[in-house]
C-alpha cells in the first residue's frame, strides 16, 4: 500500500515540474506591463518604472525569474501579491475556505441528483423514466451557469425573497445563513456536474448490468434490488469515482462566472482581479494551488478505487 503510494506520488512529481514551468512561461505571455500599471500617476517616470521592475527582479532574464520563483515555492513562500501587498500564500488560505464550501455543497447536490437518476434511467432504461432523466440532464449541461444564476435571483431573491441575492458569510460566523447564502450558487453548479454524473453513471451502470455474473446472480433468484446495489453499482462506480475526482476539481477551479454573479469572495473573483491587475504572482500561486489540489484529488480517486474493489489491492 505504502509502496504504491510512494510510486504514484513519485509519477506526480514530474508532472507539477512541467506545470510549474508552464504556468511561470504562459504567464510571460500576457499582454501589459505590470510596472506601469503599479506606478499609477508616476507611470511616465523611467526611475520609477525601472526600480519597480528591479524590485520585482523583472529586468532579470526568464529562466532566473524561474528559479527563484520556484526556489521559495519549494519553502512554501509563493510571493507576494504586487498589489495589495499581501503573502499570496495567505490569500489563499483566506479564499479557499470559501470556494471548497461552495464546490463540497456544489459536489453533494451533483451527487445526490446525478447517481440516483444515473441509476434508475440504466434500470428503467428505454422507459419514461430514462427519457426524463436524459431530458433534464441535456438541459442542466446545456444550460449556462451565469444565466441560470440571474433568473434563480430573480426568481428566488427578487421575486420571494427567500433567499439573499449575493453576499457570503462564512460558516463560522453564522451556520445557515451561510447556507441561504451559498446555496443559490451550490445548486447552479451541481445541476451542471450532476447532468455530467448521470449520463457516466447510466453509461457504467448499462455495462455492468450486461455482464455475466449480473446474469448468474439473477439466475441464482436474488432480488433485482441486491443485483442493482450490490452485484452492478459496486462495479460501476468505479469510473465514476474518477470523473467526480475530476468535477470536484473544476469546481474549486472553475467556478469563476458563478462567484462574479453571486459576489461571492473566493479563487475565482481572486484570480479575475490578478489578471486584470497583472498581480502575477497571485496568478501563478492560485494556479498552482489548484493543480496540486487536482493531483491530491486524483490520489484520493485511486485510494477510493481500493476501497470499492479490494481486487485492486493486489494489482
Amino acid at each position: 500500500m505504502w509502496l504504491w503510494l510512494l510510486k504514484r506520488i513519485g509519477q506526480v512529481l514530474p508532472t507539477l515540474f512541467i506545470l510549474s514551468i508552464l504556468i511561470f512561461g504562459l504567464q510571460q505571455l500576457m499582454p501589459g506591463d505590470p510596472a506601469l500599471i503599479l506606478a499609477g500617476e508616476e507611470r511616465g517616470d523611467p526611475q520609477v518604472l525601472a526600480q519597480i521592475r528591479a524590485e520585482l527582479r523583472l529586468d532579470r532574464p526568464i529562466y532566473e525569474q524561474y528559479l527563484y520563483w520556484i526556489g521559495n515555492v519549494l519553502t512554501g513562500d509563493f510571493g507576494f501579491s504586487w498589489r495589495i501587498r499581501m503573502p499570496v500564500s495567505q490569500l489563499i488560505l483566506d479564499k479557499l475556505p470559501v470556494t471548497a464550501q461552495l464546490a463540497a455543497m456544489s459536489f453533494i447536490i451533483a451527487v445526490l441528483i446525478g447517481v440516483p437518476a444515473g441509476i434508475i434511467s440504466a434500470v428503467k432504461r428505454d422507459q419514461p423514466a430514462d427519457w426524463a432523466a436524459n431530458g433534464v440532464a441535456l438541459f442542466g449541461i446545456s444550460t449556462p451557469n451565469f444565466w441560470l444564476g440571474i433568473m434563480m435571483i430573480l426568481f428566488f431573491s427578487a421575486e420571494l425573497g427567500w433567499l439573499p441575492p449575493s453576499g457570503y458569510v462564512p460558516l463560522t460566523e453564522d451556520f445557515w445563513q451561510s447556507i441561504a447564502t451559498t446555496i443559490m450558487p451550490a445548486f447552479v453548479l451541481g445541476t451542471g456536474v450532476a447532468s455530467v454524473l448521470m449520463r457516466h453513471t447510466r453509461a457504467a451502470m448499462l455495462t455492468a448490468l450486461s455482464q455475466d455474473y449480473v446474469r448468474t446472480a439473477r439466475a441464482k433468484g436474488l432480488r433485482e434490488r441486491v443485483v442493482v446495489w450490490k452485484h452492478a453499482l459496486r462495479n460501476a462506480l468505479i469510473p465514476v469515482v474518477t470523473l467526480g475526482a475530476i468535477e470536484f476539481g473544476r469546481l474549486l477551479a472553475g467556478a469563476v462566472l458563478t462567484e462574479q454573479v453571486f459576489t461571492i469572495p473566493g479563487f475565482g473573483k481572486l484570480i479575475v482581479d490578478a489578471v486584470f491587475n497583472r498581480d502575477y504572482p497571485v496568478v501563478q500561486g492560485v494556479v498552482l494551488a489548484t493543480a496540486l489540489i487536482f493531483v491530491l484529488l486524483s490520489l484520493v480517486a485511486d485510494l477510493l478505487y481500493m476501497a470499492i474493489n479490494p481486487r485492486l489491492r493486489q494489482a
